[in-house]
């Protein structure tokens, strides 16, 4: 039954094709080397990411674990195999992407809750500093789009390029911070364009 038990291709391999001596070479920084490391674990690990992945981002993250490679081959210590080591990198750099993804749309806060969670106006006479008052108040989505929209200039679809994310999705952040800072500085706050 041990015959049949599942295994990762990269770990799968009896012993490391690349010969340590590559491994060692290219820890001290030969690029030759390292270009020997690269072509022979290129297609194990793309395979590796493109499933952890299902595809999304296979080529971009691939790349990202040979950089990563290239930056963190001195501290292999030779506990296990290099492939096995090696496997360990690319999960982590494919898990570390999944939370900076899902802390983006951590950022893009959804439902009309929020509105509860911005105190109310500011009793300042200064408009202006009601305003950064205002702002810093904004969750990060909302202000970064409302700073990118209102006050940078780009449009919804360069935001949405930018910040990986839809252009529907960069009009409701922007209607959320709209709708957020006029509650927090109240009816003294004009519209754009009125005095």
């Amino acid at each position: 039954m041990e015959a049949f038990a599942l295994q990762s291709p990269i770990e799968a391999t009896a012993a490391d094709p690349v010969p340590m001596t590559d491994v060692s070479r290219a820890a001290a920084g030969d690029a030759q080397a390292f270009e020997a490391v690269y072509r022979t674990h290129l297609s194990r690990v793309h395979s590796l990411v493109r499933r952890m992945t299902a595809g999304r981002d296979a080529d971009e993250l691939t790349q990202d674990v040979f950089v990563r490679l290239w930056q963190k081959l001195g501290t292999f210590r030779g506990d296990s195999s290099f492939t096995t080591w090696l496997h360990r990198l690319a999960v982590n750099v494919v898990i570390e992407r999944f939370r900076t993804d899902q802390a983006r749309r951590g950022r893009m806060v959804d439902g009309e809750d929020i509105f509860e969670m911005l105190p109310g106006p500011a009793q300042t006479r200064d408009l202006g500093m009601d305003f950064e008052t205002a702002l810093e108040k904004l969750p990060d989505g909302a202000r970064e789009i409302f700073v990118l929209h209102d006050v940078e200039g780009y449009k919804h679809h360069e935001i949405a390029t930018l910040l990986e994310i839809s252009a529907g999705t960069s009009k409701a952040q922007l209607h959320r911070a709209r709708m957020m800072l006029r509650k927090h500085l109240g009816p003294r706050a004009a519209r754009p364009g009125t005095r």
